[in-house]
């Protein structure tokens, strides 16, 4: 075998075993077709966690038309799509969505108020299953709601931001839709009082 095809070897072996070494210190996020999948370790387990599914979509198979602009909602997929009413802007958004299928509601209902700097209050319900939670939450980094809110015509559901960017992708709400502080502004923008919305 000559030097060069020993040099050859050497560096094939050499670039795998990095190969190897980085996917095993990286965390371990990988892509597949249109998903975004995320596994996480679990006491030596795998688990399976969808992050948010990047796949573009038309307005036409969920609304009659875009008056007002449109929101749908893909608790599935864990994604957002907006639509302006004119066509000219389209923007996709990972998203949080509630915890359990008991908390989550679809269907349509619409954007009934706007609201920078929220404030927040738990549910009867969140209170029950929280009773340490406390009564009220102002503006701020320590609000639930982020920096910006769309109120819905369902009560206590919303279309919010989040200080805690860990939860973005994740089964991770008490019933709302949850968005980076960034993209809610950017979302709060462009949707208005009476923007339709459907959740599927």
């Amino acid at each position: 075998m000559s030097s060069d095809s020993n040099q050859f070897s050497r560096r094939s072996i050499l670039g795998a075993a990095a190969a190897l070494g980085a996917t095993m210190a990286a965390p371990a996020l990988a892509q597949t077709g249109a998903n975004t999948v995320e596994l996480e370790a679990d006491l030596g387990n795998n688990i399976r966690r969808n992050i948010s599914s990047f796949r573009s979509l038309q307005w036409q198979p969920y609304f009659g038309s875009l008056k007002n602009g449109a929101i749908l909602v893909d608790t599935t997929s864990r994604a957002l799509h907006y639509w302006s009413e004119d066509e000219s802007i389209y923007k996709l958004y990972p998203t949080s969505v509630p915890l359990t299928e008991d908390l989550t509601r679809r269907g349509r209902t619409e954007v009934v108020r706007k609201v920078v700097g929220p404030e927040w209050r738990p549910t009867p319900a969140m209170k029950l299953r929280n009773p340490e939670w406390p009564d009220y939450v102002g503006p701020g980094p320590d609000n639930p709601l982020g920096t910006h809110a769309l109120y819905l015509s369902w009560q206590y559901y919303r279309i919010h931001g989040t200080h805690d960017t860990r939860k973005i992708g994740r089964r991770s709400s008490n019933g709302c839709v949850g968005l980076y502080n960034e993209h809610i502004s950017e979302l709060f923008s462009f949707a208005q009082v009476g923007t339709q919305v459907l959740l599927i």
